[in-house]
């Protein structure tokens, strides 16, 4: 019969402790490719955040802008046009002009 040497470590010993070895090396490179993610992630969002308020910002210049130059029209005195004076438009004037000047 062949002797067994009780030091000698087992076969499915040395296997599990591979395996052991395997399953902490996967634990690790998930665990650091979850902090690279992560890290992207927060990058990104951070990214989306600043534009929107740029964004926002920008609607916000246009806004005021609009409302501005609304104002401005407001305030201009509107004048008189031509045809609620009594008078003829400078293009009904000139159109008169040339068919007077064929004729």
């Amino acid at each position: 019969m062949a002797s067994t040497n009780p030091a000698a470590p087992k076969a499915s010993d040395h296997e599990s402790e591979g395996s052991v070895q395997n399953t902490a090396d996967m634990t690790a490179f998930v665990q650091n490719l979850l902090v690279q993610m992560q890290t992207r992630f927060q990058a990104m969002s951070e990214g989306i955040v600043s534009k929107i308020d740029e964004m926002g910002s920008k609607i916000d210049e246009l806004e005021k802008s609009i409302n501005d130059l609304k104002a401005e029209i407001d305030a201009e005195p509107t004048p008189k046009s031509n045809l609620e004076e009594g008078k003829p438009s400078d293009e009904s004037s000139c159109f008169r002009d040339e068919l007077h000047f064929r004729t």
